[in-house]
């Protein structure tokens, strides 16, 4: 890639960042950072390459999508990481979250039950240098039990009717889970802590998710 083509790119995550991030009030420096910083134009096929930095989600194959850039950055913000952390993430899809997530914590787990994408993200983060990502192809529904428990969680695809106990469950005293719960025709970002007294919850807005694929799906608690 030629050094003028960069620079268009730059030029477009730059713009991504002032005009659909911080316009809409994402002020976490390190999030909006890690939004200038990767190539998000990477993680979808070259044919939609130009519109990468746009304003809406993009289909990543698979019927799946890569998220909307201002939802990664709510969700990413929401999470509250630090350098110290372990993260888990259900559903790698294009492993763009993924990505923004190594560029704040510590270590990202990332789950994801198609391997078709699971091959395709893996490869790319290796690529680019993400080495303190561990995927897995797996069942996202199940979590990572043997890895827990983490200071956060995201869920990036899918909406369960109720809050998942067994994935709440895998979360460390002290940690923040991030998820869309609802059905197909209606979402709502959750966020969750846990703490010495238990679970406590906030809705931070309305999303729409791809379907979670898993073998057993969501049974909620």
């Amino acid at each position: 890639m030629g050094p003028h083509i960069v620079m268009k790119f730059e030029r477009f995550r730059e713009k991504m960042v002032s005009t659909q991030i911080e316009a809409r009030g994402i002020y976490d420096r390190r999030v909006l950072e890690a939004m200038r910083k990767v190539p998000r134009h990477l993680f979808v096929g070259e044919a939609l390459q130009d519109q990468a930095y746009g304003d809406f989600p993009l289909p990543i194959g698979e019927g799946q999508t890569i998220s909307q850039p201002y939802i990664v950055a709510e969700m990413t913000q929401a999470l509250e990481l630090t350098k110290d952390d372990r993260v888990l993430e259900i559903g790698t899809g294009s492993g763009y979250q993924a990505a923004i997530l190594a560029e704040l914590a510590f270590r990202v787990y990332t789950i994801e039950r198609v391997r078709a994408l699971f091959i395709g993200a893996r490869k790319l983060l290796d690529q680019l240098g993400y080495h303190n990502v561990v995927a897995k192809c797996s069942d996202g529904t199940l979590g990572w039990p043997d890895e827990s428990p983490f200071e956060a969680i995201i869920v990036t695809a899918g909406a369960p009717p109720e809050i998942p106990e067994k994935i709440v469950q895998q979360l460390a005293v002290g940690g923040r889970m991030v998820i869309p719960v609802g059905d197909r025709f209606s979402q709502t970002l959750v966020k969750i802590r846990r703490d010495e007294d238990g679970i406590h919850e906030n809705d931070i807005g309305g999303c729409r998710f791809v379907k979670l694929i898993g073998e057993y799906g969501w049974k909620g608690k």
